[in-house]
């Protein structure tokens, strides 16, 4: 079972502490969720953990291997990663996006194996993007392009996903659409690392959540045991009432 183990890292830049002895465990099955300010360490966290960030301290490997020492297309194999900023070069067509997710096994634009053909089409079609598959995408929409990034992290067949804020700038409807998708990517087998602002959405999808503040994990638990009225006031500055699972954010603290 593919596992990212995190433990102790620390992420320093220009004097500044990003991350400070951060530790946790990814592995299929889970649905977690970073939650946190801005300027907690989410994102640094994130990367420094798929070595895409050097950090300063600590280790972090996938099946016990260290993702500094594993080559891109090695740790794409076990990590499908959607950052946080998803910029599109060019025009390309939706199924061409979707299969950039393939490369990690060799495959390229023009020349996909079976295989590869198979896992684009299941994720298109998980995505609900058939019908857009032919399609430019920059004719497409906001939430419509969430879910080509969406389908083509599910394309590489990865038995983990990161994703870094995958809903970000989307309405209601489409935040839940993404975090549905993901949450059956995870009900398949996978396991998922996704950075939220929204603590109702966290709520409703996460099984466990990492509470991070200014660099550290202050918590890591299942919402039930975790999301409280004491918690939010001490990450956020925020008073707060929760009611099982529901939150209504009353005002500064």
């Amino acid at each position: 079972m593919t596992e990212l183990c995190v433990t102790n890292l620390s992420v320093v830049r220009d004097g500044a502490s990003l991350v400070s002895n951060a530790s946790f465990q990814l592995q299929p099955g889970e649905l977690i969720v970073a939650l946190g300010p801005n300027g907690a360490g989410k994102t640094s966290l994130l990367r420094a953990a798929l070595a895409l960030e050097r950090r300063s301290n600590g280790t972090a490997t996938i099946d016990g291997h260290d993702t500094s020492q594993l080559s891109p297309m090695a740790r794409a194999e076990s990590i499908a990663y959607l950052p946080q900023i998803r910029p599109l070069a060019w025009p390309n067509l939706v199924r061409d996006v979707v299969a950039l997710g393939r490369f990690s096994h060799g495959a390229a634009l023009g020349r996909l194996q079976a295989t590869d053909r198979d896992a684009v089409e299941k994720a298109l079609a998980a995505c609900d993007l058939e019908h857009l598959a032919d399609r430019r995408t920059d004719t497409l929409s906001g939430g419509e392009i969430a879910r080509v990034h969406c389908a083509r992290a599910f394309a590489a067949g990865a038995p983990l996903l990161v994703a870094d804020e995958p809903v970000a700038a989307l309405d209601p409807r489409h935040q839940f659409r993404i975090m549905e998708l993901i949450a059956d990517y995870v009900a398949g087998g996978g396991g998922a690392l996704v950075v939220l602002h929204d603590i109702s959405l966290a709520a409703r999808y996460a099984s466990r959540i990492l509470w991070m503040k200014e660099g550290r994990i202050v918590a890591d638990g299942s919402p039930a045991d975790t999301l409280t009225a004491g918690r939010l006031e001490s990450v956020y500055g925020v008073r707060a009432r929760v009611s099982g699972l529901s939150v209504e954010i009353d005002g500064a603290a």
